[in-house]
């Protein structure tokens, strides 16, 4: 399934869990906000993180105060708050700024975390020349089972550049997962692979994955950023759990496409 949304200044739900989930257990919007402009999130059942994509902004929670800059999700890394139930934050902006909202029910309480541009967790996939560069790309974790067992959320971000495939090979997970599609150019496009559908993704799209093999692909010359968010089943929470297409699985071998140079 996949959707956009018409803007305005302000919190734009793309997911509500009180109307329709879409089977994703999370509530899912992205928050814009102009300078001078303050929001504040105060959730008394839900843990809440809050992911800067673009702007300036100050996170104010618990005493503590953040100020955070971020041009563009492309080239400079994220902050993102991620704070348990009864936990009141406040954004403040100085300038245009965009925030990934991704909230779901959490009856365990804990201090807020913030996750900086310094303790973001990296992996360059597809560095090393494997398939001929095309699965190319940088997957981030801000937090999952293993650096906050305490959430019932997983968060993160994929940078996919210009004209490569990320989520590669094809593989799936019994948790659901929602993708939010950020592009270098409001008229980038790319394509998606989910539920046994094919749809085209572009600037500030959404899909929800609940089924099947997925995989996603940049047209060239557009770069795109995703954040991928996964809600945790009970018992059954997401530990990097990943279940290749077996019809696919060659692919990860190191010389995949070695015969394609034979002769």
């Amino acid at each position: 399934m996949y959707f956009t949304k018409e803007l305005h200044r302000g919190y734009n739900p793309y997911i509500d869990t009180a109307e329709d989930d879409l089977g994703t257990q999370m509530d899912v919007g992205l928050l814009v906000l102009e300078p001078g402009d303050t929001f504040t999130v105060l959730e008394p059942e839900k843990e809440t993180a809050l992911l800067l994509f673009s702007g300036h902004v100050t996170y104010r929670w618990e005493g503590k105060t953040v100020d955070a800059l971020r041009p563009d999700c492309f080239r400079y890394e994220a902050y993102c708050l991620l704070a348990g139930k009864g936990t009141e934050v406040t954004l403040t902006a100085a300038e245009h700024s965009e925030i990934y909202v991704q909230k779901t029910l959490n009856p365990r309480a804990y201090p807020a975390v913030m996750y900086t541009p310094e303790t973001v967790q990296t992996q360059h996939a597809g560095a090393n020349g494997e398939l001929m560069g095309c699965m190319r790309r940088e997957i981030k974790t801000f937090f999952d089972y293993e650096n906050a067992p305490f959430s019932n959320m997983v968060l993160g971000e994929v940078l996919n550049f210009p004209g490569k495939w990320s989520s590669y090979p094809p593989h799936h997970h019994p948790q659901p997962e929602v993708y939010f599609y950020r592009f270098d150019y409001p008229q980038g496009f790319g394509a998606g692979f989910g539920n046994g559908e094919i749809y085209r993704t572009g600037h500030n799209g959404l899909s929800v994955i609940n089924s099947g093999f997925h995989s996603q692909t940049a047209a060239p010359g557009y770069a795109m950023c995703y954040a991928w968010g996964i809600r945790h089943l009970d018992g059954n929470p997401w530990e990097k759990t990943r279940i290749d297409d077996e019809e696919h699985e060659w692919l990860w071998k190191p010389d995949a496409n070695a015969h394609i140079f034979q002769g």
